[in-house]
């Protein structure tokens, strides 16, 4: 895992502008601790930041091959999980290699198969090759964008990166917001291909993008399709087991200690058996973390969306499967840390995120970088198998997307004012952006009623709601030099799943039917029947407290960004006595400290209209 950057320029001589190149390439210092490279010449430049995972003496980027039409060079971030096997046909093909890497493996399938490449890679990836002898970029993201890639045209040419960051270390761009990218930031449905600040745009998941002298073409390789499902229940769930054991046993390749997140959900404990069972044939004991807060016990509200507490179950699955397994535990004071939140804005460069669970993110991601450097999370599997309870409030026909509706606890707009709300037409925004959505999802033909809406519903939830996921996870798993893996996003999985029935999906009368009878005889029977419940929360009161006077000194202090706010909102939540504090009210408060940061930070110009 890695940060990348780079910069194309056709009408101008780039050797002279190393010392930009080498700005771009220091902002992903986070995110390859390791070791640094840039590679130069007149037309392009990368740059490149290590997280050492395979072959740690051998996979020095940026890595180039010398032919005799010209040079071709490649920066890369990520993991191609079937790289043994790509490298064993390319030996057959009379291709020599000097490393154990999977990046040159990489590198040396672009020389063999081109553009085709992208059609034979399992993983997460996102990269890009300077192809000197057509003086042309191709640009690369996985299937379900789990890497993040960004882009900026330029007059003569283009920038990309890892992150904007890397992009904004650059002349040629400034640290603009216009009324689209505050869309963008203030609606929890992130639209693929579009990035916050003004000229950037994120490479979307599963395409692929050209740079030459004739312009810039983009096209995809990989989408969702509907096709029929032929397997019955029995089928269906063994095929899943199998997928799985297929996934883990790729993912937990690594020539460094890697880790399971343990959350004592079904997804992660499924995912943690599987990889104990793995690794006990090779004599090794599978390695947990878990998230807990003070008193919790104590302290805990449960919720639709987080009805229970994860430690009790994350207990019974460490008892179960003999963990080496540690508990993170975070106190208020660590969570409202002024210096935190602006460790978790600068890893996002937005405040998009989601309070006190991206700072006890970021906090467990430190805590574990000590002890391991890969870690396997079990993210997406709601998206997957239709986990959350709002799959099920879905079922009637809305038009909205289904997380945002309700008594859903995502309300990114608690600290925004009316007329600002209004300004940006969020609500219109927000239900052109779900009928767009919804206008996009593969259907089979004659597919009605139920089953299709939840098609729709899938859809929304694998190329949305994921991809807010997955960059949230990846920017602060990165910012700590950790790589975290994700085996439900495995596009095999992926694509069987979304083309079981909604019937199917739900035979038990149930969230999650099909991954509970794949993965039941792993896991104590308390944890297979647990009821969904999502990352949590802290509930410390001297968290809220810390907050609560953080917000007091910004509004006393008068802070540019309170022009967004609804000031009267903000005084009333932070002078509330803390039991009768609203959720909605808390997060109102953590927004508006987020936006402070994220302006003390970037100082961008932001424009309404």
């Amino acid at each position: 895992m890695c940060g990348i950057t780079g910069w194309v320029a056709y009408h101008r001589d780039l050797t002279a502008h190393q010392p930009t190149v080498d700005a771009m390439t220091r902002t992903m210092s986070c995110r390859g601790p390791d070791d640094e490279g840039t590679w130069v010449s007149s037309r392009a430049a990368l740059g490149h930041r290590r997280l050492a995972v395979i072959d740690l003496p051998g996979g020095t980027q940026p890595m180039e091959v010398t032919t005799e039409q010209g040079a071709v060079a490649m920066v890369y971030s990520g993991e191609a999980y079937n790289y043994r096997e790509l490298r064993d046909e390319l030996r057959r093909r009379g291709h020599r290699f000097t490393t154990d890497s999977d990046t040159e493996v990489v590198l040396r399938g672009y020389l063999e198969w081109e553009e085709a490449l992208v059609d034979r890679l399992n993983g997460m990836y996102a990269l890009a090759i300077w192809d000197a002898r057509r003086e042309r970029l191709v640009m690369v993201r996985d299937r379900m964008g789990i890497k993040p890639f960004y882009y900026h045209q330029t007059d003569d040419g283009l920038l990309f990166g890892s992150e904007p960051k890397a992009l904004l270390a650059n002349p040629l761009t400034q640290p603009v917001v216009g009324p689209d990218g505050l869309r963008q930031l203030f609606a929890f449905a992130k639209t693929p291909g579009e990035a916050v600040w003004q000229g950037m745009r994120e490479l979307p998941p599963g395409h692929l993008a050209v740079l030459d002298r004739d312009g810039l073409r983009e096209r995809a390789y990989w989408r969702l399709e509907a096709t029929e499902h032929l397997d019955d229940r029995d089928t269906t769930v063994a095929h899943v087991r199998e997928l799985l054991e297929d996934i883990i046993a790729r993912q937990l390749i690594s020539d460094v200690p890697r880790c399971s997140l343990l959350s004592g959900g079904l997804d992660s404990s499924a995912m943690t058996a599987l990889a104990a069972r793995h690794l006990a044939d090779r004599g090794e004991v599978v390695r947990s973390f878990a998230v807990d807060f003070p008193d919790q016990a104590e302290n805990f509200q449960a919720m639709d969306v987080s009805p229970t507490q994860d430690t009790p179950y994350v207990h019974a699955v460490r008892d179960h499967l003999g963990c080496d397994h540690q508990d993170i535990v975070l106190d208020g004071a660590a969570l409202a840390d002024p210096a935190v939140r602006r460790a978790t804005v600068a890893a996002r460069d937005v405040p998009a995120g989601l309070g006190d669970r991206d700072n006890s993110l970021y906090l467990l991601f430190a805590a574990v970088r000590q002890r391991s450097t890969v870690a396997l999370s079990g993210e997406s599997a709601d998206e997957v198998f239709g986990g959350y309870p709002w799959f099920h409030d879905a079922r009637r026909e809305q038009d909205q997307f289904p997380w945002l509706s309700g008594d859903s606890p995502i309300h990114p707009r608690d600290a925004l004012r009316d007329d600002v709300v209004r300004q940006l037409d969020l609500e219109v925004f927000l239900r052109d952006s779900y009928r767009t959505a919804v206008a996009e999802a593969p259907l089979k033909d004659g597919e009605e009623g139920l089953e299709k809406r939840m098609r729709q519903v899938c859809y929304l939830h694998l190329t949305r709601m994921v991809q807010s996921l997955l960059d949230r996870k990846d920017r602060m798993s990165m910012a700590v030099g950790l790589e975290v893996r994700v085996p439900f996003c495995d596009h095999r999985l992926v694509q069987y799943v979304f083309n079981t029935p909604w019937s199917l999906k739900t035979f038990d009368g149930r969230e999650k039917s099909i991954l509970r009878a794949a993965t039941r005889d792993l896991l104590p029977a308390s944890v297979a029947d647990r009821k969904k419940s999502g990352y949590p929360g802290s509930f410390d009161p001297a968290y809220l407290s810390a907050v609560q006077g953080q917000v007091r000194d910004l509004l006393s202090d008068g802070h540019t960004v309170l022009e967004l706010c609804d000031t009267g909102r903000l005084r009333e939540a932070a002078t509330t006595e803390g039991p009768r504090v609203t959720h909605r009210q808390r997060a109102g408060l953590e927004r508006a400290l987020d936006l402070a940061t994220w302006y003390d930070l970037y100082r961008p110009v932001l424009k309404l209209h």
